[in-house]
């Protein structure tokens, strides 16, 4: 099963804003913020984010973490009505965080992705969710990559790929490939070619079949995100009959 869109239609959410069962919001925002603001937001975090914060060698992948963790934080805590510094995670042994059980405040499910200065959060109160994004770049060596960990049948996709339209077709499958896995929970410990996505430009996002399970590639829903210009992004979904909704981060929240 898939869905598609045309254009994403990013809009600035209302004060407020409600997620009830079957939606899905995917929240799109810059990690570039002033020097006020990242401090804001790391006043925010748990000993525990601020450590890993502290482990980044460069200060602008440090500021870019705080940002995302800190945005993170706030939007849960506008749908919770709590203050962002109160949310509390746990995480699963692959790394995948969700919120602590038993903390006095519901459960969502929720997932984040960031490259190159860009970020995306989907959420949703009862579903696993995955979401992953990817700046397409020259990547010379995409064609080997896709030969070592895509199944023969995505590589032999990718290499039917028209040359300019490569990289681009090559960041897609990728980003199908990782939010399905982060949506699963179960990180790369799910080997890549163990599933089997659409490959190819205009190709809807599809999960194509599932090796070890066949019935479960009917399981999960995949979405095609266009975060902006020279971006793409892959949402993907427990079950079907889902609405999404596109929300842009201004700072004003």
């Amino acid at each position: 099963m898939f869905k598609t869109i045309a254009d994403a239609q990013w809009r600035v959410p209302h004060a407020d804003i409600d997620l009830t069962g079957n939606d899905v919001h995917v929240w799109r925002a810059s990690l570039s913020a002033p020097a006020r603001t990242v401090q804001r937001f790391q006043e925010a975090l748990s000993v525990d984010e601020v450590v890993r914060a502290a482990r980044y060698a460069f200060a602008h992948d440090r500021d870019h973490f705080i940002v995302a963790r800190g945005m993170l934080r706030t939007i849960l805590g506008r749908y919770l009505q709590l203050r962002p510094g109160h949310l509390r995670f746990r995480y699963n042994p692959y790394g995948k965080p969700a919120l602590t059980a038993g903390a006095g405040y519901e459960q969502l499910s929720f997932n984040l992705s960031h490259s190159h200065g860009m970020v995306l959060y989907a959420i949703t109160p009862t579903r696993a969710v995955g979401i992953d994004l990817e700046q397409v770049r020259d990547e010379p060596v995409c064609e080997q990559i896709a030969g070592r960990f895509f199944t023969p049948q995505e590589h032999a996709g990718l290499c039917a790929v028209p040359s300019p339209m490569r990289q681009a077709a090559f960041f897609t499958c990728w980003t199908r490939k990782e939010a399905y896995i982060k949506a699963r929970g179960d990180g790369l410990s799910h080997p890549l070619n163990a599933f089997e996505v659409s490959v190819g430009p205009g190709a809807p996002a599809r999960l194509v079949r599932t090796h070890n399970n066949p019935a479960e590639a009917e399981q999960w829903s995949m979405l095609e995100i266009e975060p902006g210009q020279g971006f793409v992004g892959t949402l993907v979904v427990e079950g079907h009959d889902w609405n999404i909704t596109h929300l842009q981060w201004t700072g004003d929240h």
